[in-house]
């Protein structure tokens, strides 16, 4: 008989750097970054404390676009997925191992964007569509998407610009990567 089991994390943070987009030799998007996560306390008769936790945060697929085009440093989110550990050999042939958190669920918690001096607020709020992001989505083609998320955007030239430019990088092949392929991508 099987035991259950559970690996589900749930984080609420700010992104420590902007998120990194690359594609897997497959063409799957793939999005990194990072999330601190504070903790203070006051212990018995004690002065107030406080702690910060870094994390290094992995999405896979129309997630990770998301997550390139809407987040960066500074942003407030919550995110829902699985811890994950790797191991590889590093050029130097040293035994590389990193934990991380691999995010199927990503929810934007403030109304910033990114600005010239410092963040400023959006008037209105972040449209329900874009504050939320799971990977669990209807499908739809790249260039629709792509397409429809830029024409949400406040500034949407540059944005098809740039969505344009990426489209064009990506290989053509989408297939989904097996667990030894996914083993074998150094972050």
């Amino acid at each position: 008989m099987s035991s259950r089991s559970l690996n589900k994390v749930q984080l609420i943070g700010n992104l420590t750097r902007d998120p990194e987009l690359r594609y897997t030799p497959q063409g799957t998007p793939v999005c990194t970054f990072g999330l601190a996560t504070n903790r203070s306390w006051v212990p018995t008769g004690g002065e107030r404390q406080e702690e910060t936790e870094f994390h290094r945060i992995v999405a896979w697929q129309k997630l990770a676009e998301l997550c390139s085009q809407l987040l960066f440093k500074g942003r407030k989110v919550y995110v829902e997925g699985r811890l994950q550990t790797r191991r590889w050999t590093d050029p130097n042939n040293q035994e590389r191992i990193t934990t991380e958190i691999v995010i199927d669920d990503m929810i934007i918690l403030d109304n910033k964007r990114r600005g010239g001096e410092g963040e400023e607020e959006v008037s209105e709020a972040v449209p329900p569509a874009e504050a939320s992001a799971k990977t669990t989505a209807a499908p739809e083609s790249k260039k629709e998407g792509v397409a429809a998320e830029a024409s949400a955007s406040p500034d949407k030239e540059a944005k098809k610009k740039q969505n344009k430019e990426e489209t064009e990088k990506k290989p053509a092949d989408n297939e989904e990567l097996s667990e030894a392929d996914l083993n074998d991508i150094p972050f």
